[in-house]
């Protein structure tokens, strides 16, 4: 008894949506390589590069902002979210720029911050191009040892 051959399609089926999402990714990629930053596109801020460490007594938020002036960053705690705002200002030239890769125009990196942090005694440091924010935990959060007796 021989069986049927089952053949498959030939014609792929196309997702027009698929493949416009797949565009609009490759061009926004394209963009981005072409324009750092995205130009500035619609006004949008983008986000440093940012490290947050949480060690027994505080949270510590290292940003990288090379080339920024500390008039030019605000720092922010609101109801738990810490937000690090700023410009980075073009620089003038006096020659032709032949290719740009650093990012220029308004940044915002914001985070949440569990409720148990003391914002009357926050400090930053700008140093070498990073700022270091330092938010201490309230006494109450902090771990301590309990001795035992008997």
């Amino acid at each position: 008894m021989t069986l049927p051959v089952r053949r498959q399609q030939t014609g792929t089926v196309r997702d027009p949506f698929r493949e416009f999402n797949d565009l609009y990714q490759r061009m926004g990629q394209l963009w981005q390589s072409a324009v750092p930053g995205g130009g500035g596109l619609l006004g949008e801020a983008w986000a440093p590069l940012a490290d947050l460490e949480e060690t027994d007594d505080a949270y510590l938020l290292e940003v990288d902002l090379p080339g920024v002036k500390k008039d030019d960053i605000t720092i922010e705690l609101n109801a738990g979210e810490l937000s690090v705002h700023g410009e980075i200002k073009e620089k003038e030239r006096t020659g032709v720029l032949r290719r740009r890769t650093r990012r220029t125009g308004q940044f915002d990196y914001r985070v949440t911050l569990p409720q148990d942090t003391d914002a009357e005694h926050i400090s930053a440091e700008l140093a070498e191009g990073v700022l270091t924010v330092k938010v201490p935990k309230a006494e109450k959060a902090r771990p301590r040892r309990i001795e035992i007796t008997g």
